[in-house]
């Protein structure tokens, strides 16, 4: 089990929480200290696609210019911002070990997954 996100994100501090009250243990990849491979960004875009991982409504998008916005219009050029801009990755990515993937916070999906 692997969580990827920003520690101070609420989003995945309430994942966080939620496996700790759940005594499920993870490794946490800290987005800001460690970036994110190419060849991640691949794999997650190979089962979710580029446009899900891109978080076009946080503060990160939202402070970008408009022209760098309008550009973002393929899997390179999003890579190439999320690598850069690790903020505007959709967090937090939960990595099951089964393979599958969960994008966000969501109790329903995660105490499913863990029954």
């Amino acid at each position: 089990m692997k969580i990827y996100g920003i520690p101070n994100c609420n989003t995945v501090k309430k994942t966080l929480d939620w496996f700790k009250l759940h005594q499920i243990n993870y490794e946490f990849h800290d987005f800001k200290k460690l970036g994110i491979s190419n060849d991640k960004l691949e794999e997650w875009t190979e089962k979710l696609g580029w446009e899900t991982l891109l978080n076009k409504r946080g503060t990160t998008w939202k402070m970008l210019d408009a022209e760098l916005q309008k550009s973002i219009v393929s899997k390179e050029t999003a890579f190439k911002l999320m690598q850069e801009k690790t903020s505007v990755i959709k967090r937090p990515v939960i990595e099951t070990g089964s393979g599958s993937i969960i994008l966000g916070y969501n109790e329903e999906q995660l105490s499913e997954l863990f029954k």
